[in-house]
């Protein structure tokens, strides 16, 4: 019997390592996989989260008696206008401030004169200590500087078709997912083999759905409310086009950490093309980034909560993945991507890597003896 045993854990250990070393070659190749078929795969899993985070308004239409089909119309074209209000009151605005940018250089430098007239000074200390560091540098800020920024639009010009297909194929994967959503989710329930296995697949799915429509929601409505306060602040202040400013700010504060950066600067860059002194025209970032410490340190955490928190390391990790496959659009997904993720696993249960590693265990992650570890002697 115990050969038997024996036999039956090392047979059950050799899958356990085939299913390890298959899984992670699998995790090592899926990133360069995304990362090049981004054309298919970024359109599409953006599609999927929205459509996830529009099923509880796809699920309310339907107790309202409406067809699976015209329900998932009606959602998809108020997500769709109200996606479309959102780009006309930052893009149209800043179609114009991007025109404006190669005027204002004279303005932007006379701003930053003080600036530049203290760093001049360290001039010859620079040059006599780290003069061939120094002359590498102004080179490469000629080469910098020769470079026309036309080569923006025409890449933005050459992609607009492609842009325009993966946007066309993302709205239909949306329509064609709500509409037959009640139908999927039923027949996947119905196929578990068992009661507890329904019961376990049912509960994961809401959960899904509960954690990624709840949190889209809240994190919209902060970043909106974030936008609007700082949109009548910069009116007030005497900036041109202040719900451009605060489009933009609702916009990068979907990116945690990165975007109130990119926000910020941003608005310098702003305030530095409207104002004439460079005290007043700091203020705007200053404004933003005042009323960002009150939202992610008070507003935030008090309606999102404990149940929606995460591992600010996570949300790192994710970023940086994400970003990296995808750029800005992966760097959009990041946390509603890492919100999903955490659900399905915490309703399927994760391996026991430690347990295969260093005990007895086969990835199943069973029981220890409890009381032989209070005997152990560490």
């Amino acid at each position: 019997m115990a050969q038997i045993a024996d036999d039956d854990l090392r047979r059950d250990r050799l899958l356990a390592a085939l299913a390890l070393t298959v899984g992670a070659a699998f995790c090592i190749a899926l990133p360069f996989a995304l990362k090049a078929g981004q054309e298919f795969f970024m359109p599409l899993t953006a599609a999927l989260v929205i459509s996830v985070a529009l099923v509880p308004l796809l699920e309310w239409l339907e107790r309202r008696r409406l067809p699976s089909a015209l329900a998932a119309f009606v959602a998809t074209f108020a997500f769709l206008m109200l996606t479309n209000v959102a780009l006309a009151v930052i893009v149209v605005p800043a179609t114009d401030w991007f025109a404006m940018i190669p005027s204002s250089i004279p303005r932007i430098q006379n701003n930053l004169a003080p600036l530049i007239d203290f760093y001049a000074s360290l001039q010859d200390f620079v040059e006599k200590t780290l003069f061939f560091v120094a002359s590498g540098t102004e080179a490469t800020a000629q080469a910098v500087a020769a470079t026309t920024p036309s080569s923006i639009i025409d890449y933005a010009i050459s992609t607009a078709p492609a842009a325009a297909i993966q946007l066309f194929f993302a709205i239909l994967v949306i329509f064609f997912f709500l509409a037959g959503w009640t139908r999927l989710r039923k027949s996947t329930i119905r196929r578990r083999g068992s009661f507890d296995g329904a019961m376990q697949t049912a509960r994961m799915i809401q959960n899904v759905v509960d954690v990624t429509a709840n949190y889209l929601a809240i994190i919209t409505f902060i970043n909106a409310i974030l936008g609007l306060i700082v949109a009548l602040l910069l009116w007030a202040l005497g900036m041109p086009s202040p719900f451009m400013w605060g489009g933009i700010v609702t916009l990068c504060n979907f990116v945690p950490y990165l975007g109130p950066i990119v926000a910020s600067v941003l608005l310098g860059l702003g305030g530095l093309m409207t104002f004439d002194a460079v005290g007043y025209a700091m203020l705007p970032a200053l404004i933003f980034i005042s009323v960002h410490l009150v939202e992610a340190n008070i507003l935030t955490p008090t309606i999102l909560g404990r149940r929606l928190t995460i591992n600010p390391l996570l949300i790192l990790v994710s970023l940086s993945f994400w970003g990296w496959v995808w750029g800005t659009a992966g760097a959009l997904l990041a946390v509603p991507l890492l919100l999903i993720m955490q659900t399905i696993l915490r309703s399927t249960g994760t391996p026991d890597f430690a347990g295969f590693l260093f005990e007895r265990g086969t990835l199943t992650g069973k029981d220890f003896d409890r009381d032989q570890l209070k005997d152990t002697d560490f």
